[in-house]
């Protein structure tokens, strides 16, 4: 019998600066943006192996994604979530992803605002 397995990695709370906005000010000045992201994936070649090329190499996937959101410039958040997204199915080995991006202070009398996608390999 063949089990399909849905095993997740989840970032949880990156904390990013980066220039996102529409409004004249927010073009220019970073701000912070908050990620969750969860990557689905299946560990049953790693759970037998106990080695790191038999995973999703969650520490690489950080790395490219804080150097391409620090650098990045975009007006809204669904494109830097779009973004992020890519940057997850990158790897062969993510079946999906999902991106939550959250807008601390971009809303009065709301914590934070935030948008949310999901993505396939397919």
């Amino acid at each position: 019998m063949t089990h399909k397995h849905y095993d997740k990695i989840q970032i949880v709370d990156l904390l990013l600066p980066c220039i996102i906005g529409v409004r004249e000010w927010e073009r220019t000045t970073p701000q912070n943006i908050n990620l969750n992201i969860t990557l689905f994936t299946d560990f049953s070649k790693a759970c037998g192996s106990d080695e790191i090329d038999d995973t999703v190499d969650y520490v690489t996937i950080k790395k490219d994604i804080i150097k391409e959101v620090e650098a990045s410039s975009f007006k809204l958040v669904e494109k830097l979530a779009q973004m992020v997204a890519e940057i997850c199915l990158r790897d062969a080995r993510v079946m999906r992803v999902d991106v939550n991006v959250s807008k601390p202070g971009a809303l009065r009398f709301a914590r934070t605002v935030a948008v949310e996608i999901t993505r396939t390999r397919e």
